[in-house]
């Protein structure tokens, strides 16, 4: 099955801020009906969708805490009421969590990174695959996971827990990419490397970027429109034939 030239539904999780509302800024500009979600930030996620529909575009926002797979039926049945069914997905919602020592780990901060991180990107493509697949009457589309490049690298101090959520994802997106491959549905990940946005705040902020930033090979971090463009990009049909696999977008890093 060939994905159509034509830009359908596209959902952005966490897309309130950084790399989520740049995706989804960059997808109404592509042509896409935009699913604007949010779980805590509505005002932010409503000046998304106030900035695309000042450009021309159409996006509502859906809160949804996509952790939990009741949350994400109601993110997706909403969609499906408001703009028909979904055909593209950028799995992006996430977290830093806490900066802890493996060992200073217990339960509860091990189930955040994990339940926010992995769980969240395996319960929405679940959803979507639901609508995708032509043996639920879909006609295809394509999913985006948003890993990190800490899940080649182990992450920063204090953030192996972190690094271990998105080699998850890593993995994920090339068994998901086994499953439905044949069905007309595309998976593929991006790997960001240290991009300007909120999550670095308790790691240091623009300390922290000022300090690492000039170890990069590109001598600099990066903005959440880079990964943005990548993201887009993986959804359109030039990268028809990309399928399974995790791209770096970390400045050499």
């Amino acid at each position: 099955m060939q994905e159509s030239s034509a830009p359908g539904v596209l959902i952005v999780t966490g897309a309130s801020r950084g790399i989520g509302a740049a995706c989804a800024r960059l997808g109404a500009q592509a042509g896409y009906q935009v699913v604007v979600n949010y779980n805590r930030s509505r005002d932010a996620a409503l000046a998304v969708v106030a900035d695309i529909a000042r450009a021309g575009g159409d996006a509502i926002a859906v809160g949804a805490d996509v952790s939990r797979r009741e949350e994400v039926e109601h993110l997706f049945g909403e969609t499906d009421r408001r703009f028909g069914r979904v055909t593209a997905l950028i799995n992006n919602a996430g977290i830093g969590g806490a900066i802890l020592a493996v060992e200073e780990h217990n339960e509860a901060t091990l189930n955040d990174l994990f339940v926010t991180n992995a769980y969240s990107c395996i319960h929405c493509s679940g959803a979507a695959v639901r609508r995708m697949s032509p043996r639920h009457g879909g006609r295809g589309g394509v999913i985006v996971n948003i890993s990190s490049a800490a899940a080649r690298l182990g992450g920063l101090p204090g953030m192996a827990v972190y690094a271990a959520s998105k080699g998850a994802i890593d993995s994920f997106t090339i068994g998901l990419a086994g499953e439905v491959g044949k069905e007309g549905i595309r998976v593929a990940g991006i790997r960001p490397g240290m991009i300007a946005t909120d999550i670095l705040e308790p790691i240091g902020g623009e300390e922290l970027m000022c300090r690492v930033g000039p170890t990069i090979p590109m001598g600099r971090v990066g903005q959440p429109e880079e990964i943005a463009h990548a993201a887009i990009w993986l959804l359109s049909p030039a990268a028809s034939y990309i399928h399974g696999t995790t791209i770096d977008v970390s400045g050499g890093r």
